[in-house]
């Protein structure tokens, strides 16, 4: 007992001067230190360390900079309570995914096929698919300007049809004739040049064409010019 006394004595003492305005985890004559955390489990992506005050207790997590709204080139350490408000975070943006020694990682869906920009669901691109990539993914590559049409994919030999988990299918065109229809994102129709009539559709399906005559001689004119052209650039 006279142990315990001489233990409680000198520790009143020493937190009698504190000012009673300040909260006593940031006084400097603490004799203990607050047992509760933010979360239940600390690794990499929080500062155990540092004192939340949002939410009154111990752990920081730290959100990547490009999570930020305005986006940052940093990670920055942001209380609990200001995390679940929402405030300074791009909802574009999951911060429960650990992104490397942050947490902050782009929402995505489909198997990851599609990503979220700005409220809205765009296409991941295969690699080497767009001509400039503003940010690449575990799945592919985003573009935050206008999409990629068909006319501008069929330049490189692409269309716009899912390849595993992203967009991107490959069509040589040695083999094959892609058309394309206005600004349409999807082709018209992709056409064999050594099959008459053997035509891939463009949700990737194949099916014969034509179906009348004005339709056979259409598609006809269309391969003879294309072979031609084919011809000239190697003969």
């Amino acid at each position: 007992m006279k142990k315990l006394l001489l233990f409680l004595i000198p520790c009143s003492l020493f937190l009698a001067p504190a000012d009673a305005a300040t909260p006593w985890w940031q006084q400097p004559t603490v004799c203990r230190l607050n047992p509760a955390n933010c979360y239940a489990g600390m690794g990499m992506g929080f500062d155990d360390g540092m004192w939340d005050a949002t939410a009154n207790c111990w752990g920081i997590k730290m959100i990547c900079g490009e999570a930020l709204s305005p986006a940052g080139n940093s990670p920055i350490a942001i209380g609990k309570t200001t995390i679940v408000a929402g405030t300074g975070i791009n909802p574009d943006f999951d911060t429960n995914v650990l992104n490397g020694d942050c947490f902050g990682s782009r929402k995505t869906t489909a198997n990851g096929s599609m990503a979220t920009v700005g409220g809205q669901s765009v296409k991941v691109w295969c690699n080497g698919v767009l001509n400039s990539a503003d940010e690449i993914l575990a799945t592919g590559e985003i573009t935050f300007g206008a999409q990629p049409t068909c006319a501008t994919l069929s330049q490189n030999g692409y269309v716009a049809m899912l390849s595993g988990r992203c967009y991107g299918k490959f069509y040589d065109p040695n083999d094959y004739y892609i058309e394309c229809t206005g600004t349409s994102e999807a082709p018209s129709r992709i056409v064999m040049l050594n099959g008459a009539n053997h035509i891939v559709g463009a949700s990737g399906g194949s099916y014969n064409y034509p179906t009348t005559e004005s339709a056979a001689k259409a598609m006809f004119d269309m391969m003879q010019s294309v072979s031609a052209t084919k011809r000239s650039e190697h003969f």
